[in-house]
Parts: C-alpha cells; sequence; structure tokens
C-alpha cells in the first residue's frame, strides 16, 4: 500500500507508526514530535540546505551505513552536511 502524496504529517506519522518504518526527511516537525514520543516511526532529519542531486546523493551514500547503524540505537538521527548525530 502506497501513501497518499498529499498526506499530511499527522497521516505519515500513523502510517509509518502502523508498519514500523523511519520517516526521512528534511520537515523539523517529526524530529520534534519524536522527542515527545516513543518508536515506531524512528526519524531520520536531513539538516542541510539545498544541494545539487549529485552533491546530496554523495553525501547520503558516504554516510548511509553509520545513519543506518545509528538508527538502529536511536529514535533518531540528524545528518548534518559534516556530522551525523543520535538522539536516543
Amino acid at each position: 500500500m502506497d501513501i497518499d502524496p498529499k498526506a499530511k504529517d499527522k497521516q505519515i506519522w500513523e502510517y509509518a507508526k502502523q508498519y514500523n518504518l523511519t520517516i526521512i526527511t528534511k520537515d523539523s516537525d517529526f524530529s520534534n514530535r519524536i522527542l515527545v514520543s516513543l518508536p515506531p516511526p524512528k526519524i531520520i532529519h536531513i539538516k542541510f540546505g539545498n544541494l545539487k542531486m549529485n552533491e546530496f546523493h554523495s553525501l547520503i551514500s558516504n554516510n548511509w551505513l553509520e545513519i543506518l547503524e545509528l538508527s538502529k540505537i536511536n529514535k533518531f538521527v540528524n545528518v548534518y552536511k559534516d556530522s551525523l548525530e543520535g538522539i536516543e
């Protein structure tokens, strides 16, 4: 089942919670919500500005395994251009 591309944040949250998914987002609303909630869902928050697609892909690809490892032990992960931060 696919989620409606016009879904509101609450619908996305509930869908991810129901299916034990991780939300990958640039939207701080999800990060703020997970601070006062228990997973699922987990959040990966991309916290760097707009990049050219090849720069974005390179940055994510070079850090993806570490992002996944941090996500296993934290309820959310902040992904910065030059660092990663896991928050329990």
